[in-house]
């Protein structure tokens, strides 16, 4: 084919990513031809580093109330019309051995190339052509889509796209969703990382920073949202599944608060052995990590034994532990973000089809839509959903 030949489809797809893939096997299926252009060198890149390489693919108990933006009903319809099931069917169809990690969490017994595999065999069975290391250099719109692309001119009907948000830039994350959107007069609402470790000020990790590697199960807590997984200690401040999910609703100069120990009540215990000639931090010991309570006493207490502290400075330590406030100086940028949260605004899309009301044809789904889902599978369930949707009408 001559770069002067157009290539003519019904659907162009934006991205070979989990919200793409999904949409053309979709499209496909209704015997629309359709082409997906992807910039990487292979699909499905962020499918195969997720969930440790074994790919959480959905979580079972997936809800609306999993999924932050701007208008909290707006993945209602697409959510209800491709569930869990629908696509664990999908995976059962292929024999792909799957299991429940924990919360509802599906994650593939051997690795995510299954699912990648499984995505391109029925792209296949739909001829859905993938062009890779193709990327779209200017899209103009008239009675359909016309696109310059390094592999030569191309004309649409609909217009897909499924570029993912700012997250992970080593995996070929960009700004070609918002920047398109833009063009067309779409609105775009603020950008930030989401799912995403926190970083400590100087001050605080002077005192943590040989806490590193040390993790413990709590409640994280922000303004009345909370969430009880692990933390854990790092170089620079805090991460683990806790820290991820509270991450995304975290305000810049507001603490987080964490409860370290959420099975006991500290004000008792303490209370208990206030006549015991045990140190505090020995007695401490007993219920979170040793380095840990070094730290806290080293930093935050004087380590006398029990029976030295007032009742009043007993309480004190208690609230300490179940409400440790710390105020994170930020966090590890989108190079270590799971998610972008925010994206193109969803007051400009049919919740139904997902097409930009402004602009028929024209199509916005998975992670460059302000819908971000919670840790645990929830960002997958978005990514089959919307591309669901999409598929049913471009």
């Amino acid at each position: 084919m001559s770069k002067e030949t157009t290539r003519k489809t019904d659907v162009l797809i934006v991205g070979a990513g989990a919200a793409g893939l999904l949409c053309a096997i979709e499209a496909g299926k209704r015997g629309r031809s359709v082409v997906i252009l992807e910039h990487n060198a292979g699909i499905g890149k962020k499918i195969r580093i997720s969930g440790g390489g074994r790919c959480n693919f959905t979580n079972i108990h997936t809800t609306p109330s999993h999924f932050l933006s701007q208008n909290a009903h707006f993945a209602k319809s697409a959510l209800a019309r491709y569930t869990p099931q629908d696509f664990c069917d999908l995976v059962k169809k292929y024999k792909i051995p799957f299991h429940e990690k924990k919360l509802g969490q599906l994650f593939c017994d051997k690795s995510a190339q299954d699912i990648i595999d499984l995505l391109k065999k029925e792209c296949d069975q739909c001829n859905v052509a993938i062009l890779l290391e193709t990327s779209a250099t200017n899209i103009i719109k008239n009675e359909s889509f016309h696109l310059s692309t390094t592999q030569g001119p191309f004309q649409s009907q609909s217009l897909v796209i499924a570029t993912g948000g700012l997250s992970i830039p080593t995996l070929g994350a960009t700004d070609f969703g918002y920047k398109l959107a833009r063009q067309f007069n779409i609105k775009v609402n603020l950008c930030r990382p989401g799912l995403v470790p926190l970083t400590f000020h100087d001050k605080d990790l002077r005192f943590f920073k040989d806490l590193a590697g040390v993790s413990l199960d709590t409640i994280v807590s922000f303004e009345g949202t909370a969430f009880r997984e692990n933390i854990l200690f790092t170089h620079k401040g805090l991460s683990g599944p806790a820290i991820l999910q509270i991450s995304s609703y975290r305000q810049p100069g507001k603490p987080i608060c964490i409860n370290l120990l959420p099975d006991n009540n500290a004000a008792i215990l303490l209370e208990a052995n206030h006549s015991q000639k045990t140190t505090l931090q020995n007695f401490l010991k007993n219920h979170l990590p040793a380095r840990l309570v070094e730290i806290i006493c080293r930093r935050f207490f004087k380590n006398r034994p029990l029976n030295q502290y007032s009742l009043q400075q007993l309480q004190e330590v208690a609230q300490f532990l179940h409400h440790w406030e710390i105020i994170p100086r930020g966090t590890e940028g989108y190079a270590k973000a799971e998610v972008t949260i925010g994206g193109v605004d969803t007051e400009e899309l049919s919740s139904k089809t997902m097409e930009a009301k402004k602009i028929p044809g024209l199509y916005f789904i998975g992670e460059v839509v302000d819908t971000t889902g919670h840790l645990g599978g929830f960002n997958f369930q978005w990514a089959w959903a919307s591309g669901h949707a999409a598929g049913q009408y471009a």
